[in-house]
């Protein structure tokens, strides 16, 4: 049964369909939106949720909270939701906590899906007016002060990302570059052909305890963008032969989660990184390097290697 949110006017006409119980999260979820300037086209509980989401042809944003809702629960109702971004192309922000992040991002994940975990008001208020408004947000509450503030921090965060994405994955002559890849000759001292050195898990290892050491000298927020951290993780991670899950990266990222969660998305767009499912538990998915990712970070450690030291 779909619950109607009649009584809240709201400026936009995208329409957004929030899945939760009712309780706390509801309201926050309707709150969220109305600051944001959306329209709520009702409240689907969980217990009704994979039924009536089939049944949606016409919509704009699917508003998901899912803290505190059992595995089973989510399990059963987390295709519903998949299937219907890929059908009509909705967008969706789910509100999650740190230990539903592989079984959520197993299912939902990508450009049109935004994972906040144990967001704030202002984090939904903001994750909703940078899916749905014009680059210049319109909060229509002008008391607050504090989630326009966010808002603003929030826009330039993604645009931020999107840059430095962009440069990642720039193209020239066809040829995606990624990290350690220069675009023109002579950037850097390309490794001469026939010479091998080998690179081993121990000094990506070593790199990764360096920058963790930074923490206890200097405020967090002096190296917080995480794409070089979990670049680094990943290709640890191959040299090791182990598997490196969402959750495990997002660690790795040493950020706050809805912020590593967003970094490993774009970097997932742009070809950097790579996900796949575990062939063993469908709630659960993998991150690895991309092929071209992998390649430019080996010849990147076997050029510092010999000219050392890495950072």
């Amino acid at each position: 049964m779909i619950h109607s949110a009649k009584e809240v006017t709201y400026a936009m006409t995208v329409p957004a369909l929030i899945v939760a119980d009712e309780g706390a999260e509801a309201l926050a979820a309707l709150e969220a939106i109305a600051l944001a300037g959306g329209r709520a086209l009702g409240r689907v509980d969980w217990h009704d949720a994979a039924e009536h989401l089939g049944q949606q042809n016409v919509l704009g944003l699917v508003v998901i909270e899912a803290e505190d809702i059992p595995d089973e629960t989510l399990a059963a109702v987390l295709p519903h939701v998949e299937a219907l971004v890929q059908a009509i192309d909705a967008r969706i922000v789910v509100a999650l906590a740190p230990h539903q992040i592989d079984l959520v991002s197993a299912y939902l994940f990508g450009g049109h899906v935004d994972l906040l975990c144990a967001p704030s008001l202002a984090d939904r208020v903001a994750a909703l007016a940078v899916a749905l408004m014009p680059p210049a947000g319109r909060l229509h509450d002008s008391r607050r002060d504090s989630d326009s503030a966010r808002l603003r921090r929030m826009q330039k965060e993604i645009a931020r990302i999107a840059e430095i994405i962009a440069r990642l994955s720039g193209e020239e002559d066809g040829e995606p570059l990624l990290p350690g890849l220069k675009g023109r000759a002579g950037d850097y001292d390309a490794v001469p052909d026939g010479e091998s050195t080998p690179v081993i898990a121990r000094d990506v290892r070593e790199v990764i305890r360096a920058r963790r050491l930074r923490d206890q000298f200097f405020e967090r927020g002096l190296f917080e963008d995480p794409a070089w951290d979990m670049l680094l993780d990943l290709f640890a991670a191959e040299l090791e032969q182990t598997q490196v899950s969402v959750s495990s990266l997002c660690i790795a990222a040493a950020v706050a989660p809805t912020t590593a969660l967003r970094w490993i998305a774009k970097m997932t767009e742009a070809g950097v990184f790579v996900r796949h499912a575990d062939p063993f538990d469908k709630r659960r998915a993998f991150m690895a390097l991309s092929p071209k990712a992998h390649d430019g970070m080996r010849d990147y450690f076997m050029a510092v290697k010999r000219g050392g030291p890495v950072a």
